[in-house]
């Protein structure tokens, strides 16, 4: 399906299509309901994380692959979900998507131990990887290259405040019921998401498609994620494991590619890449998403443990950030129409890395007001500058055909980003931590046993306990330390999104198909 212009049939104004704009908002509800779920999940998930580790007694490990689990099946098949979707049906592909997503939602809720939970985050991962992206090629395929941009940038923004619902409310269930609400609150928003994309939102699909899928592609993207992840989270434990599982997940990734090239209906369509902005799009949405994840990874983690928030407290600190990328993104999406993506592309991810520098001032203690929500707001100004263009530049770059392909890779790309960072730096962190911690114990002059005390608790990191003050104090700054070096690499992955930016992105990139 070609880029329509608004006259030829695609959704316009009130005022001369009132029927087609009607569509179009059921399927913009449709699409913020539905993604908002995957992205309410994850930053909710993060403020229950402190929670989890209390009340399965798991390891910073552990609630690593909580998180990672389902970031990871998410990533690999977000591909496969956009293949899905453009072979059978956008609509119908969305849909199974919210349903996987709703029932294993329920199962992480009512999950007994660790093991469960993290095999239950996985299934909602797959969920998420069939719907997310026929959230943004429902949309591109209903509206006209005019409108696309502030459609999607109302996309962006509505599906901020949900996100900014998230934590908030996560956080206060957390405190007031039990961290398992943080899964249960998905359920009745996808009830109400199938209701109007059965009754409301129209199916396409693309007729040009070769009818085959990419088994071996999807298998080898999932093997070499997992071979990758594995090795840099279980890297801090020693072990051959972690060597083996990062060697075959390189050589997986690797035949991946070759596979991709050779294949006739390729998952990855690698000819979508020769668009300059396609690619350049992409990598600044490695490098600044991957900063942001590593970074939201370790912040609610700190608040709670370190700085003695409660999870509400915690949920809320990140609320203006959230906010200002709702309040502005229909505006920066408008910016893309009238001057090009690439100036705020560029401007965005820089003002994002002094938010993430600001993020580290300060220790152990200080008012929210002070040493949290400047950062904040910095951050999410830049974020809000960053993000609807840089969806409109990815899905304008190439043909509407492979809309549910295109929105699939970008999406994929960011997971991967999360993934990798997560891993990366938690493996940092890790370091780090045990570093400081250890020369900080070799000054307190404590006993065998009361040091091998506080050395069995360190995987738990902030979350180790020890009745000595001048131990738990060292906990805390040993943590705050770690997660500066985390924000400094938050801060040179910003620059390197600008950079690509400045780079590769061309202010009206003419779309590119696949072949």
């Amino acid at each position: 399906m070609p880029n329509l212009p608004c006259e030829e049939g695609a959704i316009r104004s009130v005022a001369h299509a009132p029927d087609q704009t009607r569509r179009g908002r059921w399927v913009l509800a449709a699409t913020i309901l539905g993604s908002s779920m995957v992205f309410i999940d994850g930053t909710a998930v993060n403020v229950a994380l402190s929670a989890l580790q209390r009340a399965l007694n798991a390891t910073v490990t552990d609630v690593q692959w909580v998180v990672e689990s389902y970031a990871l099946f998410l990533a690999a098949l977000l591909l496969v979900g956009g293949s899905l979707g453009d072979l059978y049906g956008r609509r119908k592909i969305f849909i199974i998507g919210v349903a996987i997503f709703a029932a294993a939602s329920a199962w992480c809720g009512f999950a007994s131990d660790i093991r469960a939970l993290i095999v239950a985050r996985g299934l909602q991962g797959v969920g998420g990887a069939l719907l997310v992206p026929g959230s943004l090629a429902l949309i591109s395929s209903s509206f006209c290259e005019e409108e696309r941009g502030r459609a999607i940038g109302t996309w962006s923004g509505f599906t901020a405040i949900t996100m900014a619902l998230g934590p908030v409310l996560g956080g206060w269930l957390i405190d007031q019921l039990s961290w398992r609400w943080a899964f249960f609150i998905n359920l009745p928003l996808a009830g109400l998401v199938v209701l109007i994309s059965l009754a409301r939102v129209p199916e396409s699909r693309d007729e040009k498609m070769v009818q085959k899928l990419d088994g071996w592609g999807a298998v080898l993207a999932t093997v070499g994620l997992c071979g990758i992840i594995f090795g840099l989270i279980e890297a801090g434990r020693g072990g051959w494991r972690a060597l083996v599982a990062g060697v075959v997940g390189v050589v997986a990734l690797a035949l991946f590619f070759v596979v991709e090239s050779r294949s006739e209906a390729p998952m990855l369509p690698l000819g979508l890449f020769r668009s300059r902005t396609f690619s350049g799009a992409n990598l600044m949405t490695l490098f600044l998403y991957g900063a942001l994840s590593g970074v939201l990874f370790f912040l609610p983690l700190n608040l709670i443990q370190v700085q003695h928030y409660s999870a509400t407290e915690a949920g809320g600190a990140l609320l203006p950030l959230i906010l200002l990328v709702f309040l502005l993104s229909r505006w920066s999406g408008g910016l893309v129409a009238k001057y090009g993506a690439r100036l705020p592309l560029i401007v965005g991810p820089l003002i994002a890395g002094v938010g993430f520098g600001l993020l580290g001032r300060g220790g152990v203690g200080g008012s929210y007001w002070v040493t949290v929500f400047p950062a904040v707001i910095v951050l999410g100004l830049g974020m809000a500058v960053s993000v609807a263009p840089l969806t409109t530049t990815v899905m304008n770059s190439i043909d509407q055909s492979r809309a549910g392909v295109a929105s699939g890779i970008n999406n994929a790309v960011s997971r991967v980003a999360g993934l990798l960072s997560i891993a990366a730096m938690g493996l940092v962190f890790s370091t780090v931590f045990y570093g400081r911690l250890e020369r900080g114990l070799d000054g307190l002059g404590l006993s065998a046993a009361e040091r091998q005390g506080v050395e069995s608790q360190r995987a738990k990191l902030a979350a180790a306990r020890s009745e000595d003050v001048r131990v738990q104090r060292l906990i805390g700054e040993s943590f705050v330390g770690a997660y500066g070096v985390v924000l400094w690499i938050a801060v040179g992955l910003s620059v390197a999104s600008s950079l690509s930016a400045a780079a590769l992105i061309e202010s009206k990139p003419k779309p590119q198909s696949a072949v």
